[in-house]
């Protein structure tokens, strides 16, 4: 917990960040979805729900920095911990997130150990790593104690990278010995695209890549997961492989899914062949 006579503004802002980490070290499962809008009242909503977790992307989506700020601070009012895809391994991109406040970072795209290493030392401050100093939300706008920011808050971020490249799967044991990773999040259709199978997430050859990095995971005792659309088939399948970090479904999705039960209802009531 961050030392500042402001406490009850740091306990806020830790609060789900603290849940979050506390869950993967039990075991637990933890429950995520996705905004591809970076729409905050939505991001709210999802919250409401319950979800543990929403993964804000801005790899794939229109979602800037300025709407991610607004999206943490939704996550954070609502009781969901805000995790941030970023657009590419790149610690110039890494660095205004963590500044930010961020419960927990994507790395997206990881093929090998450097690329791991990258993404660790982008988080890190020298002498270990290359992040560059200048905390804004991330330490209450400078309320927080400084020195007990750098020294020990700052890591309690949690720092994630993505396994969507039968590269990263081939050399999993090299990146599984770099330090400051807290978890892996498998992205499937990437997976199998780099593997020839574009748009077939579920074929044979890519799940049998995929047992035999989740074995390893699971014997080395690291948290893992995965990315994927809302499928109880496939979600049943990576629990049973021991992932503990779920994320799937996303907010243009619910609103879709909603629009079109609610046109379709309403077409039968104005044709008269309501219930």
């Amino acid at each position: 917990m961050m030392r500042t006579k402001h406490t009850k503004a740091g306990v806020c802002m830790l609060e789900q960040q603290r849940k979050l980490k506390d869950k993967l070290e039990r075991g637990e499962c933890v429950i995520g979805t996705h905004t591809f809008t970076g729409v905050p009242m939505l991001t709210e909503a999802m919250a409401l729900c319950g979800f543990d977790a929403v993964w804000i992307d801005m790899e794939h989506t229109v979602i800037d920095k300025a709407a991610v700020i607004n999206n943490l601070i939704a996550c954070n009012e609502a009781g969901a911990a805000a995790v941030v895809r970023i657009a590419w391994n790149d610690p110039v991109l890494a660095k205004p997130i963590l500044d930010m406040g961020a419960d927990a970072i994507i790395f997206p795209y990881i093929r090998t150990a450097d690329d791991a290493r990258l993404a660790a030392a982008a988080c890190t401050y020298p002498p270990q790593g290359v992040r560059g100093y200048g905390p804004q939300r991330a330490n209450l706008y400078g309320l927080g104690d400084q020195l007990e920011y750098v020294r020990r808050d700052y890591r309690a971020a949690l720092r994630f990278i993505q396994l969507e490249h039968i590269d990263a799967l081939e050399c999993l044991d090299e990146i599984l010995d770099v330090e400051g990773i807290d978890g892996f999040i498998f992205g499937p259709n990437d997976l199998a695209g780099s593997m020839g199978l574009i748009g077939q997430p579920r074929h044979e050859r890519a799940l049998e890549a995929t047992r035999r990095a989740t074995e390893k995971l699971r014997k080395a005792g690291r948290p893992f997961g995965a990315s994927v659309g809302y499928d109880e088939e496939t979600l049943t399948w990576w629990r049973a492989e021991g992932a503990t970090l779920l994320f799937a479904g996303y907010d243009t999705g619910y609103v879709m899914e909603g629009a079109r039960n609610t046109l379709a209802g309403m077409r039968r009531i104005a044709e008269g062949e309501s219930k």
